[in-house]
């Protein structure tokens, strides 16, 4: 096999569940998430080239699939569902179907899309800073500042007095 497919199928195995869990929160439709991650890998694989440091492959991909998800909204409005985040299985991890998850999961809900993306990021895709700025398209600045923000909002929406636990 040669290195560039050892490559890709190391990207592959590595992300496509990563990938497939930030492309459903972006489109709330299982069949068209599994056709960005496939769209996403298929421009990674012609692009590979392109990939700068080969270590850190991760938000390159999923700059990729943001990019294409705005292609895609670009051209037709999706008729788009409300789902219940915590019904979807991930591969070996248990849904939390707790009250604490609920509630969180309609707090998140209610966050502008501005905060909620990065903060997503963060914690479902565990990057830092400046790899959420480079894939939102945003200062480092401006990132921290929506993290900010997205969390502030959230301990004012989940706590009775707004105050969370200072």
């Amino acid at each position: 096999m040669s290195s560039k497919n050892a490559d890709y199928e190391r990207l592959v195995v590595a992300y496509s569940v990563d990938l497939y869990r930030y492309a459903f929160w972006l489109c709330k439709d299982p069949s068209q998430a599994e056709d960005l991650v496939q769209e996403t890998f298929l421009r990674a694989w012609k692009s590979l080239h392109k990939l700068k440091n080969r270590e850190l492959p991760k938000p390159w991909l999923f700059t990729i699939l943001r990019n294409e998800f705005a292609r895609q909204y670009a051209k037709v409005r999706p008729n788009i569902q409300d789902i219940d985040l915590t019904s979807i299985e991930y591969k070996d991890t248990q849904n939390d179907t707790s009250t604490e998850a609920f509630v969180l999961t309609r707090a998140l809900d209610t966050l502008a899309e501005d905060y909620r993306e990065p903060l997503l990021l963060q914690v479902l895709g565990g990057f830092s800073c400046e790899e959420i700025a480079k894939i939102c398209g945003i200062s480092k600045g401006a990132a921290m500042t929506r993290l900010f923000r997205a969390k502030q909002k959230l301990r004012q929406i989940l706590t009775p007095d707004g105050l969370g636990d200072k």
